[in-house]
């Protein structure tokens, strides 16, 4: 097992909902091994408010959490990325910066909770459903053998 933490950067189209979630529970499951964050390549400006309900409501961090463009990890003054997720479609098909140090891609689609509408309930649901995959792929990444990659 290595000492190392990895940062690890989700994106997604707004940085609203998604990619915060992602960045959140990385942030609470990673025991300090890995570092979460997030952005957008058309960020909204503001984080979904039922996202920040839930992630409070079950004790995930949410202090920090804000709707930022992808541009920000992509200077050199940076955190360097040692892994990079998009976690909505739009993301997956854009063209992304060059990040520095290269780290490893995957695409992780999940569909979007804020597109759900309804009542509270309904869209809770919507938001704990794709909590939950996330969290699933974020514990089956965090299971990897580490100290036998190249990274």
């Amino acid at each position: 097992m290595t000492d190392r933490v990895f940062n690890v950067l989700f994106l997604c189209t707004g940085n609203s909902a998604r990619s915060i979630l992602a960045e959140s529970a990385l942030n609470k499951l990673g025991e300090g091994r890995f570092r979460g964050y997030s952005a957008g390549s058309f960020p909204k400006g503001a984080v979904n408010p039922d996202a920040l309900r839930l992630l409070e409501r079950i004790g995930y961090p949410t202090e920090g959490l804000h709707s930022k463009s992808w541009e920000e990890f992509s200077v050199p003054d940076a955190p360097v990325m040692d892994f990079v997720f998009t976690v909505c479609d739009d993301a997956a098909g854009e063209t992304c910066p060059v990040w520095p140090g290269h780290p490893m891609t995957a695409h992780w689609g999940i569909e979007d909770p804020s597109h759900v509408e309804g009542n509270d309930i309904e869209r809770e649901r919507a938001f704990v459903t794709a909590l939950r995959y996330l969290e699933n792929r974020i514990k089956l990444f965090m299971a990897l053998p580490f100290d036998q990659l190249d990274v």
